[in-house]
């Protein structure tokens, strides 16, 4: 519990000073992406390139910033359901909702075991909409809800660490479900097939 609440307070001085960093070199558009002491360096991409998608998009659609829409989700293991797996892994991930378009950016370290593989381990029935073991749900955060998409993944050699990334159009539903809490990130991996981490998209 020590260490859960450590990494939660780490994560919430992490995503203020980014927002600080982001706000005070571009004023038009600030928005998080949460990390650890240790995952710092390898967060700050990740955040500068969240950055310049979204005010690309900004731009070319003549939207003003305000109309970004910022969340956070933190990952882990204590979220994931039915059970807690063993696993000292632990993930983040920042997203900006613009106009429909959801985008995301993350990343995860310390996994039990690389990343399940869906192409020689696929669900019964396979979904070959699932193409990574990091995916976006829509559901309750005491159930296992839908699965929704699958983010682009990048792991390091180990397998053990990396980044995922997407970007989507949401439905109606699913904008709805995105502002009430219902729509979240979970991780699988070959030992932890039914999910290592998990984290819930909350508004920041």
């Amino acid at each position: 519990m020590q260490k859960i609440k450590r990494f939660l307070f780490i994560c919430f001085l992490s995503v203020a000073t980014c927002w600080v960093l982001v706000a005070n070199s571009t004023p038009t558009i600030s928005y998080p992406v949460t990390a650890t002491s240790e995952q710092s360096s390898l967060n700050q991409p990740l955040m500068i390139d969240l950055h310049e998608v979204v005010s690309s998009i900004l731009i070319a659609q003549d939207m003003p910033a305000a109309s970004a829409q910022r969340y956070v989700a933190v990952l882990t293991k204590t979220s994931v359901v039915p059970a807690t797996p063993s696993t000292s892994a632990f993930g983040a991930a920042g997203a900006v909702l613009v106009g429909d378009r959801l985008i995301v950016r993350g990343d995860f370290s310390n996994l039990t075991s690389p990343l399940r593989d869906y192409a020689t381990d696929p669900l019964d029935p396979p979904n070959p909409n699932i193409t990574s073991g990091v995916h976006i749900h829509q559901g309750e955060p005491t159930v296992n809800g839908p699965f929704q998409y699958a983010l682009t993944v990048t792991s390091e050699a180990n397998a053990l660490n990396g980044r995922f990334m997407g970007e989507y159009p949401l439905t109606t539903e699913q904008m709805q479900a995105l502002s009430e809490g219902k729509l979240y990130v979970d991780l699988h991996t070959k030992r932890n097939r039914a999910g290592e981490l998990r984290g819930i998209f909350q508004p920041y």
